[in-house]
């Protein structure tokens, strides 16, 4: 079985809304309601700033991931959401599909990635740490509560 990604796009995006909503728990913290819509995610993941793909095993969508490769603020490249469908967590895919991006983000000779974590998410702080991510800051953005912020240093280039 092998982890691969695939562009998202407006036609397939009632998939990503069925992983996404099959995690109410981190909807409700990421901005609470138990579900998003489709004119939520199409806002959030099918925009000019990010890059969006489905998470795949093998044929099956699993997950998706959204990242920009350049932030404007801090010219590095950021994860904003790797997120696994419930019914496939805990199997070592959310690790395997970061190992694919972190890859890609060397390929692009790259040497560093930083991501924003929800305070109260201490699962995702568990796992990002595990993975070797390391806080930094924590960022208060307006109406929200903290995000906390990570980064991991990369080894680049083969």
């Amino acid at each position: 079985m092998s982890i691969s990604f695939e562009e998202l796009t407006k036609e397939t995006l009632y998939i990503a809304l069925e992983i996404i909503n099959s995690n109410p728990q981190y909807n409700v913290m990421e901005n609470g309601n138990k579900t998003r819509s489709l004119a939520e995610l199409n806002k959030e993941l099918l925009n000019p700033h990010t890059i969006s793909a489905f998470i795949k095993l093998d044929d099956t969508y699993i997950g998706v991931i959204d990242y920009m490769l350049e932030n404007p603020k801090d010219s590095l490249p950021w994860l904003g959401l790797l997120i696994i469908h419930s019914d496939y967590q805990g199997f070592g895919f959310g690790s395997q599909a970061y190992e694919l991006y972190e890859s890609e983000i060397k390929n692009r000779g790259l040497d560093k990635v930083r991501i924003g974590v929800l305070q109260e998410n201490t699962k995702a702080q568990h796992f990002w740490e595990s993975l070797g991510f390391v806080y930094y800051i924590t960022s208060n953005a307006e109406n929200e509560s903290g995000i906390l912020c990570y980064e991991k240093q990369i080894s680049c280039c083969q």
